[in-house]
């Protein structure tokens, strides 16, 4: 290697909120750090993060790729006392010693102390003690690090003796040339002393010198967006004095000359650097599944791993094929079902999975064993007749036209990957069986890094610089809700962005420090389904840390984890999985017949008339309202149309759809690109809609294998031109050759199969969630009560999904019955055809409250009120705000007392029943309870005698009922004004739905879940504009609503939280071709919508029964009720004649519910004529031009 300083003290941006040194950016992986380095003429590189090898794999690899020598290392937290003592050592927490690898085995032992100092020596930081680290000492050369090394701060104290035996301790830990003495100058006063005495102690004790630059940053410039990287990791104001900094801008990575310059009287010291650089190759073994660390499944009765796959994949393919022996197959059946398997079976031992397959076998069989659902399997796993014949998936392969080699491909060996589903509330047992099975030390779960994204950086270096909030908030809205999006995209996207950047002094001041810090690392947390399993103590392989929580986590990201051969797995949580589970277990317990999710009838007509109709509120993947809709116009009649409508509802495929529809329905010809191809495409009706189509058609017409088809797949879905050319070739090669076509027609045929690839779906895993799809459909259609019941409870909490769930049910004829303390569970249950509300949904009603109450229940009876429930239920078990929250949502109503007067004797009832128990407590009971009575009056407390109290207006009642459980039971703040939405309504929730785009129509109800939004620039010259999309909520169900900029402009004052307002607009397809969404035009307040949409009031009277009196009535209303609306007397004759009297202009009314409902009271009959337009305004110009461009 040149000899050339080197760099081996280097802080990347993996030393949390402390290093400023990106190592991956942007889409092409650009490496700032590595590109500095090159630019410099660097050839080795160092990495050594404060207490950590976050970084490790990520800065190995960009500095490979970037022809520099990676160097590995750690500035570890030393603690003079024992690491697992929680303690500070003489008022200090830990110095600084940096640690390098030599070699593999030095790496390992670095990995060893780093975890180790997190797993067991963290307080304030991850520290070890030098005993821990003479045992982990080989392969590792040690510097004394910064003024922060305790070498060095025993200088700054005065205590050079102190500081000579240090020296000496660590030389004589680490061995010869291996303790190098660190010197640094980075313009500190305090350096220059302290360098003097290390290079004097060095000489004296013979230690080898070394020079460094401690590195923070890439240069200079940097060194003030570093210090307000240290403002957020400390929470400091930049304002504060005494806030930690680094006292000058010299932290950064220097050059040789630079470094030369600064050290250029102690060239050894800079020599040492290379020297160092030469002696440290370290090699990590990054080849993936090439080089595997999977746990090694132990197989019974002394079989190998290939003859015990094979055994039980064998009894599998036996019990759900009827084949009774594969090497004798019995027909072409059976045949084929055997060379499938065979071939499977080899390829699985060729590529070295046989082992993996039995593991993650393992661990799924045992959470069956355990009865814990199992999803059928998703992603491409589901392909493999060996996985579905073991019982890892749940999908007969051949039944769908499934390929093994879009799962793993002998042509193409990459790792198979099983993502794993389990019923949400159990996955925790099946992680805890692995942790049992291979050892709690070999597994654990995978780290995540949140960054610091452009929105929350604008707003924590705002907090720093004490700029007011709603400043920051401004300034943080005006960047675009899109994923991804940068500081430099903002500013071309966003015009008041780049605008407010370029004159708004606080947006000017925010921008100095920001781009710099934009996606560093901020904190870590702990991925929510990875769990990496080891063959040994992960310690041994990778490093470790903790999660907030204490459970052990690995100090690697997913990626580079699988990089380094572990075995990865996601153990996903799948919340429908739950629901199936629990209405199965809510059938049983209403029929005394537990259905079998895994083996439902897949022609049940009950389930595909449901979906037909798009009643699919609640059924997986299909309840979105565009997806509703979908499954009305494609009447689906078999599963494999549910299949393909999951595969082509995406964005790119979605343009297919009208001509699936068309094609099944014979409204459009079903044509295939080549003859040959209709037995792979008819299905789809011609259309290709799956990946694994593209590896079918390849091998029918080119003679491609199934592996080859993969290749050729991947390589359309990736359209790189260099492959795209080497595919065609032999894609017409291979036609020309099997004389299927020309090659002039292969080359067509060539690009129409490109397109649809480039779109394609997998099969395998469409048809898994297919399968789910059909469970919860069947389901909600054989037995609606306890699936309802069930999903209710999996969104418990979920004050927005609760009652659109609550509402489906009751549009099903299933009344959701309010909570009751005598008859609710924790969870919603069915009962006799309805739901009873479980007390968990309750807002401020916890687990345990209700643990309690139930158990008391079930021990003593039913609760006689209020008074009884506090003398049974103890109060440190349900206290006063929970039982305040279960009277205030009506669980006390069976009572039969009001609400109000319940909640106001809530305070007397636990008195009196804290008394009671107190009195027992002190063996001081009553003479009656000693008689076995119940006392006499004024003994012993009832509900009636509780104090009287008001009753609470339906107002109050209903607001109570919406804040604790999400929805109104009492009634709806809407009945209120149901004479106003009925007579100038002009549909309804159903009938919105099915309106046809572009129709104006008019709709009222409560404005709820609404959310701001802003547009998005078009040109240089537009702006940001606010606009508002919300959910309509009526008495029949909701619809959702959009206000776009115009709109909101003018009528977003109306449009509050819970405001009762009118709607007047155009229905527009969701997505571009999905659910009705309603375009508002105009909005108006409910109690003035009769006053402005009617145009006249006629009142009817008979005149054979009309006298003075009610006509002085009349004239008393008519008189309170002034306004401009024309009025009209109707007189009706015995002989059915009519005569019409305007009346004057004087008596014109303001229409109002309450002017009608008096007027009917007298008169015989009324009339009210209403605005026939939708609005009252002409519609918007040009919306649907700019929309469509036309």
């Amino acid at each position: 290697m040149e000899a050339k300083f080197t760099h081996l003290h280097v802080h990347t941006e993996y030393s949390l909120l402390d290093g400023l040194c990106a190592l991956d950016r942007g889409k092409d992986h650009q490496s700032p750090i590595m590109e500095r380095a090159q630019k410099q003429g660097q050839v080795a590189l160092a990495i050594t993060d404060h207490g950590n090898l976050f970084g490790a794999v990520h800065f190995y690899k960009a500095a490979r790729k970037h022809g520099i020598k990676p160097i590995l290392g750690c500035e570890i937290y030393v603690t003079p006392g024992d690491h697992r003592e929680k303690v500070l050592v003489n008022g200090r927490q830990a110095n600084h010693l940096v640690l390098l690898a030599e070699d593999n085995r030095g790496f390992a032992n670095l990995m060893k102390l780093v975890s180790k100092a997190h797993l067991d020596g963290y307080y304030y930081k991850p520290r070890i003690d030098r005993a821990l680290l003479a045992e982990h000492r080989e392969g590792l050369i040690a510097l004394s690090a910064c003024l922060k090394g305790e070498v060095a701060e025993a200088f700054q104290d005065g205590l050079d003796d102190k500081a000579q035996r240090l020296a000496g301790e660590y030389a004589e830990i680490l061995g010869k040339d291996r303790f190098y003495l660190e010197v640094q100058d980075h313009g500190l006063p305090e350096q220059r002393p302290v360098n003097q005495k290390l290079v004097a102690l060095a000489r004296k004790l013979g230690l080898p010198l070394v020079a460094t630059n401690d590195v923070h940053y890439l240069a200079p410039d940097h060194a003030e967006p570093h210090e307000m990287l240290l403002c957020l990791q400390t929470q400091a104001k930049w304002s504060e004095p005494n806030r930690m900094k680094y006292g000058s801008d010299q932290f950064y990575l220097k050059s040789e000359a630079e470094m030369r310059q600064l050290f250029g009287e102690l060239p050894e010291a800079l020599e040492n650097t290379w020297k160092i650089a030469e002696r440290c190759n370290v090699e990590l073994a990054l080849g993936g599944q090439k080089n595997p660390h999977f746990p090694n499944y132990k197989c019974p009765d002394g079989l190998t791993h290939k003859q015990y796959l094979t055994q039980i994949a064998a009894e599998g393919v036996r019990r759900l094929y009827g084949v009774e022996d594969l090497e004798h197959p019995r027909d072409d059946r059976e045949k084929t079902i055997a060379a499938r398997f065979f071939h499977e079976m080899g390829v699985i031992e060729k590529t070295g999975f046989l082992n993996y397959f039995l593991v993650v076998w393992d661990f799924i069989h045992a959470a069956k064993q355990m009865g814990v659902p199992v999803g059928p399997g998703r992603g491409s796993g589901a392909g493999s007749l060996v996985a579905y014949a073991v019982g890892i998936t749940g999908i007969d392969p051949l039944r769908y036209g499934l390929i093994f080699e879009r799962f793993l491909n002998p042509e193409r060996v990459s790792p198979p990957d099983f993502d794993v589903d389990f019923c949400q509330t159990r996955r925790g047992e099946v992680i805890e069986y692995v942790r049992q099975k291979y050892g709690a030390d070999s597994v654990a779960q995978i780290v995540t890094y949140g960054t610091l994204g452009a929105k929350t950086l604008i707003r924590d270096i705002g907090r720093a610089l004490e700029i007011p909030l709603p400043d920051c908030d401004r300034l943080a809205k005006m960047i675009p809700e899109v994923p991804g999006t940068t500081l430099l995209g903002a500013k071309k996207d966003s015009l008041d962005f780049a605008n407010a950047c370029r004159s708004e002094p606080f947006a000017k001041e925010i921008m100095k420090f920001a781009p710099p810090l934009e996606d560093m690392p901020r904190q870590t947390g702990t991925h929510a389904a990875g769990v990496v399993i080891g063959e040994k103590p992960l310690i041994e392989l990778i490093p470790l840390t903790k999660d907030k929580d204490g459970n052990v986590i690995s100090q690697w990201e997913a990626v580079p984890l699988e990089e380094a051969g572990l075995l990865k797995m996601d153990f996903l949580g799948l919340k429908t999985l739950t629901v199936v589970r629990e209405a199965c277990e809510n059938v049983k317990r209403t029929t005394g017949v537990e259905p079998d999710p895994d083996n439902l009838p897949l022609d049940d007509p009950k389930t595909y008339e449901l979906l037909a109709c798009g009643d699919t509120v609640g059924v997986f993947q299909v309840e979105s309202e565009g997806m509703r809709d979908l499954l009305r116009q494609l009447q689906i009649s078999k599963i494999e149309e549910l299949i393909a409508m999951i595969a082509l509802y995406r964005p790119g495929p979605m343009g297919m759809i009208p001509s699936f529809i068309a094609r099944k329905h014979g409204r459009e010809p079903i044509e295939y690109p080549h003859p040959l191809l209709e037995s792979v495409l008819k299905e789809t009706y011609g259309i290709m809609v799956y990946q694994e189509q593209v590896q079918q058609a390849a091998g029918i017409l080119a003679g491609f294998s199934m592996g080859q088809g993969d290749i050729l797949r991947r390589a359309m879905g990736k359209k790189k031109p260099e492959e795209m050319a080497k595919q065609r070739q032999s894609f017409t090669e291979g036609c020309v050759k099997k004389k299927t076509c020309t090659a002039a027609k292969a080359g067509q045929i060539f690009d129409q199969i490109s397109e649809f690839a480039s779109y394609g779906f997998n099969k395998s895993h469409s048809a898994a969630y297919g399968i789910v799809t059909f469970q919860t459909a069947y389901l909600k259609a054989n037995h609606p009560v306890e699936f309802m019941a069930a999903l209710l409870s999996s969104e418990i909490g979920n004050t927005d999904k609760l009652p659109v769930l609550v509402a489906e049910s009751q549009k099903m004829g299933i009344q959701v019955l309010p909570p009751d303390v005598n008859e609710s569970g924790l969870r919603f249950t069915p009962v006799k055809g309805a739901i009873r509300y479980g007390l968990a949904g309750i807002k401020g009603v916890g687990a345990g409250a209700v643990e309690a109450l139930v158990k008391e229940r079930e021990a003593h009876g039913p609760f006689q009120g209020l008074v009884d429930f506090c003398e049974r239920v103890e109060s440190g078990d349900v206290n006063r705000k929970t039982i305040e929250a279960l009277v205030k949502c009506g669980a006390f109503d069976f009572t039969g007392l009001m609400r109000g007067r319940l909640c106001a004797g809530i305070e007397t009832a636990m008195g009196y029943a804290a008394s009671r128990r107190k009195d027992k407590a002190a063996g001081q009971s009553s003479l009656f309870d000693l008689l076995g009575g119940d006392g006499a009056a004024g003994v012993v407390m009832r509900d009636a005698d509780l104090p009287a109290a008001e009753a609470w207006p339906q107002k109050q009642l209903l607001a109570f009922e919406k804040e604790l459980i999400g929805f109104y039971i009492s009634g709806h703040p809407l009945l209120a004004c149901a004479w106003t939405l009925e007579k100038y309504n002009q549909c309804d929730v159903e009938g919105f739905a099915k309106l046809p785009e572009r129709t104006r129509t008019r709709i009222g109800g409560l404005v709820v879940n609404a959310q701001k939004r802003f547009t998005k620039p078009k040109t240089p010259d537009d702006v940001p504009r606010p606009m508002l999309s919300f959910r309509l909520d009526t008495l029949e169900g909701s619809l959702p609503a959009v206000a776009f900029p115009e709109a909101f402009a003018q009528y977003g004052i109306h449009l509050q939280p819970d405001a009762a307002v009118l709607l007047c607009g155009s229905v527009r397809k969701d997505n571009g071709g999905g659910a009705n969404t309603l375009t508002v035009d105009e909005v108006y307040p409910i109690d003035e919508v009769p006053a402005r949409f009617t145009t006249g009031l006629s009142l009817h009277v008979n005149v054979g029964t009309w006298s003075e009196e009610r006509m002085n009535e009349l004239k008393d209303v008519i008189r309170r009720h002034p306004g401009s609306t024309p009025l009209n007397i109707c007189l009706l004759y015995p002989d059915n004649a009519k005569v019409h009297l305007r009346a004057g202009s004087h008596l014109t009314v303001r229409m109002s519910e309450a002017l009608a409902k008096e007027c009917a009271k007298i008169v015989d009959g009324l009339y009210v004529g209403v605005v026939k337009t939708p609005g009252l305004k002409a519609p918007p110009e040009g919306r649907w031009k700019r929309r469509n461009g036309d």
